[in-house]
């Protein structure tokens, strides 16, 4: 009973970290909500009133989400700089209330700044988003120069609720975070894994929601990847230890989906194409009935149950020949004598899961240090000493600066200059509305412009706003009348309120502004009037941030999209060459960088193609066009990841030679990513995409191995799926394609 509480233990923490990557959603709820109920319980003691119970509240919820910085002396020396800050803006707010011209140009001006502020990284954005908040609160709890003393106290009791909190009860450290995150990156594994079992059983009509589940877990272990490396430099103190994390890291997701690939290739009639898993709501391969459940069969499922227990149990502290057992057999099928006697697609998912295998010992092995070696084969001896050389021939690099933009091309202050326009729209139109509450139009237009970068993510984000903000007026009516003048229920369900805008913050915009408005409808019992009052200078706001965005400087999606597609096809040449030179025999790059800049920067492009995709984007063939452009991105940066890993075992790899040739080969490669830049970065560019013969016969009859039978014939294939995949991207983005050569 007792081993079985613990295996129910662990699968809830498994499926909580897989969830929620580092607890950090989790970690901003706890925190922010221990805060303001610090906060209220302090004020409380000292006989605040509702008007300073709803101020410390609000003050304690800004103090806590405004600060982003890893490192807690960073934290700390922001948070100190931000009660002064804090202090003069409820200040100002109070002395300029009653002076009406004075009082919005002052409003604008420190909109300005505080969005200004944002060059200054970290600290700056902190500063310049409480000044802005603590200014909004003084207007919203009506703040006069007669009670500021105890207003000042109510922010004063906020900031320290919050410091304690933040580095004493619900402290966050760059290293634990990393250790969390490590812990989810072995979760999602563990579940991509199970979703893989899933496709190999699959009969036809199930086929596509099998494969959707692959593609959704092999995309949610992307992402907690690059959660880690943006991690790994703060969180790690050795840079060398980083380098290594990341190289192991980038190996097992690369390896999981390899495996997923060669499995959709065993259940199909013909080789799997790398687009299906990455292009959503693509239809699954044809396939036949469920697998014929004989010896070789059973025995792959069996291995897939024990590479998923393998995942589970790496890092936790199990030891034992049970284990030992299970990861000596499975990196036994990466030598070609202990493979069972089956198909070649069926042993090309054995060595699959060899590969994934030989990934879940070197993550380990990264993590957690040596392991114990009694109980090891020699297969497994081997892949420790593989592991052991190319641990070795890790090094450290600087990365080169950046040439940054100036003047209005500088992002903070384009934005800067948006948002200031914006809000005088939203202050004349919100008095308009209402001489008293238009501050809501202000906040709105201000909120839209808050990581976001061009004018259609603008107005998706405004859209979404608006509609929470429909639905958390109703929810805020119901509440309010549930609780009626119970205040101590209503802040108790404020606090549940808060918890969940800041969980579901980062999945969903729409929730959080659900959210934000049903709180606000519990701490002021609202009349119905007002309620409808704050949905019109919510759609005013957001009409206004849109309106500043297209006519003050705009950023149009489509040039911004543009721009990021540029950088990432800048990125993926610069990933393919660096690779292909090193595999050919040329100096040793620097490719863990360029690879990780490459998925950076697909991130972005992924991020701002949101309103193209967005539901209610009329344009449907846009949208189609700009899912499959993403779509074989990430195929291209798969197979791109896949040459990078292989190029850096080449030192240490004793199965892996250079091969001058792959230059050559390669060259049309690189020229066609190089061609579709340049059409994307001018429509006039006049040249074609090459096509011709695959690369493998650019190699000579030599080339012809047997399948998987040399590391080098894993490259070509790479190459080949490379090239298709970048020849694939001229037709949606109207690059003319050149005949091949008779």
């Amino acid at each position: 009973m007792r081993a079985a509480g613990r295996s129910v233990r662990a699968r809830l923490r498994d499926r909580i970290a897989a969830s929620d990557p580092g607890l950090l959603r989790l970690t901003a709820g706890l925190r922010t909500v221990g805060a303001i109920a610090l906060t209220l319980a302090v004020l409380a003691l000292l006989g605040a009133d509702v008007h300073l119970l709803v101020a410390g509240a609000m003050a304690a919820m800004v103090a806590t989400f405004a600060i982003r910085e890893k490192q807690l002396g960073a934290q700390a020396v922001t948070l100190a700089l931000g009660l002064p800050v804090a202090l003069v803006s409820v200040t100002l707010g109070a002395v300029l209330n009653a002076r009406l011209y004075v009082g919005d140009v002052f409003f604008v001006v420190l909109i300005f700044c505080a969005v200004y502020g944002r060059r200054f990284g970290d600290r700056g954005t902190a500063l310049g988003l409480i000044g802005f908040q603590i200014y909004f609160l003084s207007l919203f709890v009506g703040a006069e120069v007669s009670s500021l003393p105890t207003l000042c106290g109510a922010i004063a009791v906020a900031f320290c609720s919050s410091a304690l909190l933040r580095f004493a009860v619900v402290p966050a450290t760059p290293t634990g975070v990393l250790l969390r995150l490590r812990l989810a990156f072995r979760a999602r594994l563990a579940q991509l894994v199970s979703a893989q079992l899933d496709l190999l059983d699959a009969g036809p009509e199930e086929m596509d929601k099998a494969l959707e589940a692959v593609r959704e877990g092999t995309a949610r272990l992307h992402e907690t990847a690059m959660m880690i490396q943006a991690q790994l430099e703060e969180g790690t103190p050795d840079e060398s230890a980083a380098r290594l994390v990341q190289r192991r890291i980038a190996d097992a997701e690369i390896a999981a989906e390899r495996l997923g690939l060669l499995l959709l290739t065993f259940r199909s009639a013909e080789r799997a194409d790398t687009l299906t898993l990455h292009l959503p709501g693509a239809p699954a391969p044809s396939v036949g009935q469920p697998a014929v459940p004989d010896e070789a069969t059973a025995t792959l499922r069996r291995d897939l149950q024990a590479l998923r227990a393998l995942v589970l149990r790496a890092g936790s502290g199990d030891a034992g020949t049970g284990l030992a057992h299970v990861r000596n057999r499975l990196l036994g099928y990466r030598d070609e004598e202990n493979l069972p006697p089956a198909p070649a697609a069926v042993q090309d998912v054995f060595r699959g899961i060899g590969e994934a295998a030989r990934s879940v010992l070197g993550l380990r092995i990264a993590l957690d240090g040596p392991q114990d070696e009694s109980d090891d084969t020699p297969a497994t001896a081997r892949s420790r000493e593989e592991l052991d050389a190319e641990d070795a021939a890790i090094d450290g690099g600087e990365e080169p600066a950046q040439e940054q933009e100036t003047g209005l091309r500088r992002p903070t202050t384009r934005a800067a200059v948006q948002v200031a326009v914006g809000s005088t729209l939203a202050i004349v139109g919100g008095e308009l509305l209402s001489t008293q509450r238009w501050y809501w139009a202000v906040l709105t237009c201000w909120i839209v412009f808050l990581n976001t970068a061009s004018t259609g993510e603008i107005l998706v984000k405004g859209y979404r706003r608006l509609l929470g903000t429909v639905f958390g007026v109703v929810a805020g009516i119901v509440l309010a009348g549930l609780v009626g003048q119970h205040t101590w229920t209503a802040f108790g369900l404020v606090l549940v309120l808060i918890f969940a805008m800041f969980y579901v913050a980062p999945l969903s915009y729409t929730l959080m502004s659900f959210f934000v408005t049903a709180m606000l409808g519990l701490l002021y019992t609202y009349s119905l009037d007002v309620l409808l009052l704050r949905v019109e200078e919510t759609a005013l706001g957001a009409a206004c941030g849109v309106i500043a965005a297209a006519l003050v400087l705009p950023v149009r999606t489509d040039r911004r999209t543009n721009e990021l597609l540029g950088t990432v096809l800048d990125r993926l040449a610069e990933v393919t060459e660096a690779a292909v030179g090193q595999l050919s025999g040329g100096p040793a790059d620097e490719l863990l960088d360029k690879a990780r800049d490459l998925d950076q920067a697909l991130a972005d492009l992924r991020a701002a193609t949101q309103p193209l995709i967005h539901p209610v984007t009329p344009l449907r063939a846009r949208r189609h066009t700009a899912r499959y452009v993403v779509a074989l991105l990430e195929t291209c940066a798969y197979h791109a990841r896949t040459l990078a890993a292989t190029a850096e075992l080449l030192p240490t790899h004793p199965s892996i030679a250079a091969d001058p040739r792959l230059r050559g080969a390669a060259g049309r490669t690189v020229r066609n990513i190089g061609t579709i830049a340049a059409r994307v970065a001018d429509e006039h560019a006049a040249a074609r995409v090459e096509t011709g013969p695959s690369i493998a016969s650019l190699l000579g009859s030599d080339a012809g191995t047997p399948r998987y039978g040399r590391i080098t014939d894993r490259v070509l294939r790479h190459l080949e799926r490379l090239d298709e995949a970048v020849v694939g991207l001229a037709r949606p983005l109207g690059v003319p394609v050149a005949e091949p050569r008779a």
